[in-house]
């Protein structure tokens, strides 16, 4: 009898490991994994290219992998990554981990892009030119997929060097780099405004003075 009585008491006062839940879990902890989770569903990852490298030691060759890939939401966020690890699913994950950390924002017009762009890195040079409404991605490979995952509909590219794919993916996103909107367009009506802007600062001075 006292021994139940023992049980309820524990039971009411809380000390009950059922009713406690999962053992080492906490609130925070599990709202930490359901961001992660969310941003995991928020960004598209692609792997544009994994490579067995290897370095060489005393004792002979060490294998690792190394992995690029591109990261984006589909809405001109986009970023690309290159990691080793010493497996494919560890290089990989670095991968990732770099590209969100190096994120860039295209600014788009109309489903494409503002004016023509070129870029070079190492070897490869790449060449994007905005298109028509229903022209679709005009490009193949690397350029293809960085394009896709940033939200780009409708452009046209040519790759005018090398094929290497690491230069390829870095050119490609050095041209989206470079990419201005229309509002930072040097242009007659901006130019006279920012000539007025200049003459009114001016007078402003004289004015204070």
């Amino acid at each position: 009898m006292n021994n139940n009585a023992n049980n309820k008491t524990a039971n009411l006062s809380g000390n009950n490991p059922k009713s406690q839940g999962r053992p080492g879990m906490s609130f925070g902890a599990s709202r930490r994994g359901k961001t992660d989770i969310d941003e995991d569903k928020r960004f598209d990852e692609q792997m544009l290219h994994i490579d067995r490298v290897a370095r060489v030691v005393k004792g002979g060759r060490r294998f690792r992998f190394r992995a690029l890939v591109v990261v984006g939401d589909h809405k001109a966020l986009v970023g690309i990554g290159i990691a080793k690890g010493a497996d494919v699913t560890s290089a990989v994950t670095k991968a990732n981990e770099v590209a969100k950390k190096n994120m860039t924002k295209v600014p788009l017009y109309r489903d494409t892009i503002p004016h023509d762009v070129e870029a070079k890195v190492g070897g490869s040079r790449i060449l994007l030119k905005p298109a028509s409404a229903g022209t679709g991605l005009i490009a193949g490979g690397v350029v293809r997929t960085i394009l896709e995952v940033a939200g780009v509909g409708n452009v046209l590219s040519k790759s005018l060097g090398s094929s290497n794919k690491a230069n390829t993916a870095y050119a490609t996103l050095a041209a989206l780099k470079q990419l201005k909107p229309a509002s930072e367009w040097t242009t007659r009506i901006n130019s006279a405004a920012a000539k007025a802007d200049t003459a009114k600062a001016k007078l402003a001075k004289e004015v204070t003075k």
